[in-house]
């Protein structure tokens, strides 16, 4: 991991980590969603924002990737997207920050300090599933105890200037939370915080699961719906800024072919956080959205399009240049 410096910015009064690498300060980023073991995508993607392989390295002089975390689960080329993103983020070419699916392969590689016998993540039929494309590739593989150590350092976010990243929810009383008990959280993600995010009514649980899948409520009484994996879901994921929702169907944030099974029932506004129009653009992945990409909110982007669809999705970077007010026009991306 490239050397990196800590500062501190306030925000909303509450103070926030922010962890960076001097060394690719920049006003110009590529981002780029959710790869999921798609390689071939990922590079005709990086062509097309024009960057070039040197010396085994994707770079180009005068902007930088932030990859928004899920390189692996899913697709057919989980080593060829890691030996892509891994040595662009290791020389200074990019940055990242943690997704769900690799927190969740740090969970099943970790034993249970309380029970020998089991993993911080369990080890069940239904878990093994979600993981099966990047267990294949790695499980018995001399490099995957290593790989699983390096996923431990990409930061939970990243606060740049003029900027924001993480997985799903930008959420400041969360993460001052997390700052205040892990104050190197953003460096390392270490055994004590592992632990404790697994085990519910934690508040480490909570903020985890929260920052890297989403706000969710759970739907009315006798509602569900089928997720993309076939598995019954009783709870939804929320458009967490979004003040104007007033039925769980307008708050809902996913794959627009699942809006239908979506009641129309009236929400409160406990689920909402606040994020002001007037707040530093944030990006987002997470989501498997499938429509045609556009901004969430004037400052909100997320960048997953379900690359790893099994019908074929969009694999999606945003490049900015500095702007506070996002444009649908600065969306590039390539289909599988």
């Amino acid at each position: 991991m490239v050397d990196a410096e800590m500062s501190l910015s306030q925000s909303r009064g509450r103070m926030i980590v922010v962890e960076f690498d001097t060394a690719i300060m920049s006003s110009s980023y590529d981002l780029i969603g959710d790869v999921h073991g798609h390689a071939e995508p990922l590079v005709e993607l990086l062509e097309k924002l024009g960057y070039l392989n040197a010396n085994g390295v994707y770079r180009q002089a005068d902007r930088k990737v932030i990859f928004l975390g899920d390189f692996i689960d899913r697709g057919p080329n989980q080593r060829e997207v890691i030996e892509i993103v891994r040595p662009m983020i290791d020389s200074g070419a990019a940055l990242a920050v943690i997704g769900n699916h690799e927190f969740n392969a740090i969970c099943w590689y970790t034993e249970d300090p309380d029970d020998h016998e089991r993993h911080l993540r369990p080890h069940t039929d239904k878990n093994r599933r979600l993981h099966r494309e990047f267990l294949d590739a790695y499980e018995n593989s001399d490099d995957y105890p290593e790989l699983i150590e390096w996923f431990r350092t990409l930061p939970m976010w990243l606060e740049l200037p003029g900027l924001r990243i993480v997985h799903a929810c930008w959420d400041d009383f969360l993460m001052q939370a997390l700052h205040e008990r892990y104050p190197s959280i953003n460096e390392y993600v270490d055994d004590e915080i592992l632990v404790k995010a697994s085990r519910e009514g934690r508040v480490e649980h909570d903020a985890i699961e929260t920052l890297l899948k989403g706000k969710e409520i759970e739907l009315p009484h006798g509602h569900q719906f089928m997720d993309k994996d076939g598995h019954a879901r009783h709870e939804i994921r929320i458009r967490w800024f979004d003040g104007t929702a007033s039925t769980y169907h307008e708050a809902y944030l996913g794959p627009e072919k699942v809006r239908s099974h979506i009641p129309g029932d009236t929400i409160g506004a406990d689920h909402l956080i606040q994020y002001s129009h007037d707040d530093p653009p944030v990006f987002l992945g997470h989501y498997w959205l499938d429509t045609d990409p556009e901004l969430l909110a004037p400052n909100i982007a997320c960048l997953d399009y379900s690359i790893a669809a099994p019908g074929g999705g969009k694999l999606v970077a945003y490049r900015w240049d500095g702007e506070q007010r996002l444009s649908n026009e600065k969306f590039v991306y390539v289909e599988r």
